[in-house]
């Protein structure tokens, strides 16, 4: 499998299509502007003017799209992946939608002789570019086997959760508990700042015990800088947040702190934050603490 078609050249999508390249792949890449093949291109890359000219030829199809409407615009329709794709290809779904979407998607597939594996990632922006995203994966057993040298060039922790819609399952748990512990990293600096204490030596002594994790250590600085530059934007994160709560009501799961969670960054997006790094929780503390002012 070493011709691979990649749709969605966005954020994540655009330094996951170079490493394939890197890793010595024939990639064929499509994103519905046109400004941004630029890096693909200078990887020894190739481009494409349509989706039906990016699959004819390949043996694998990555698609990296913001949500399930975009991954059904195109792989359905006449022009679309399961109208014009090999029989036999293996479809990856790298994008983060509803688990009951990727199910759906592998039924339909199947109808053309297409196989489907959902495989989300976690990692952001940084994570893509050094090719160390997590890749959380259902479907199959063989084709994951079969797609694993693909994952490899990725990302360095690659599961298999199990059937058609678990990779996206274990995503959502993910993004609920990122979102949980973003806020609580938030509530923390705006309560350390109005103590009076010296936010970046409190911020150290929290790193080093239990309550440290990634998201305080990989953002301490957004924090202290407030600069809330995306690496995932905030609006990305509302919309994972309500795959989390509707597949939670769907399955009878209580989430109440991932509710609550869910609220506060529908809020910062009905304030005008989605674009956004998803750290700008903090911003909407600040408001509720009266701007995070220390007390006097």
């Amino acid at each position: 499998m070493k011709t691979i078609a990649f749709l969605g050249l966005g954020t994540m999508g655009s330094p996951m299509a170079v490493n394939l390249c890197k890793a010595g792949y024939t990639v064929h890449g499509w994103n519905r502007s046109d400004n941004r093949t630029g890096p693909l291109l200078a990887a020894g890359g190739r481009t494409a003017a349509s989706i039906r000219e990016a699959v004819r030829d390949a043996e694998v199809v990555i698609t990296m799209l913001p949500d399930a409407p975009q991954v059904e615009e195109v792989a359905y329709g006449p022009e679309g992946i399961l109208a014009n794709a090999l029989p036999g290809v293996l479809l990856i779904d790298m994008s983060t939608i509803a688990p009951q979407s990727s199910i759906e998607l592998a039924r339909n597939a199947a109808a053309h002789d297409i196989r489907v594996l959902d495989a989300p990632v976690a990692g952001g922006e940084a994570g893509a570019v050094e090719g160390l995203l997590s890749i959380m994966v259902g479907g199959d057993a063989d084709a994951f086997e079969e797609a694993r040298p693909v994952f490899e060039a990725l990302g360095r922790t690659i599961t298999h959760c199990g059937t058609h819609g678990l990779g996206q399952t274990v995503k959502a748990a993910n993004q609920l508990v990122l979102a949980i512990n973003m806020q609580a990293c938030a509530e923390a600096v705006v309560f350390l700042e109005k103590s009076g204490v010296d936010l970046e030596t409190a911020l150290d002594i929290l790193s080093g015990g239990l309550a440290g994790s990634n998201v305080l250590t990989r953002k301490k600085i957004t924090f202290l800088n407030r600069d809330y530059t995306p690496s995932f934007k905030m609006g990305l994160h509302h919309k994972d947040m309500g795959i989390v709560t509707d597949t939670a009501r769907a399955i009878g799961a209580a989430i109440p702190l991932g509710s609550v969670a869910a609220q506060l960054m529908a809020s910062a997006v009905a304030r005008g934050d989605g674009g956004l790094d998803h750290s700008a929780l903090l911003r909407g503390v600040e408001l509720l603490s009266g701007h995070g002012r220390p007390q006097e």
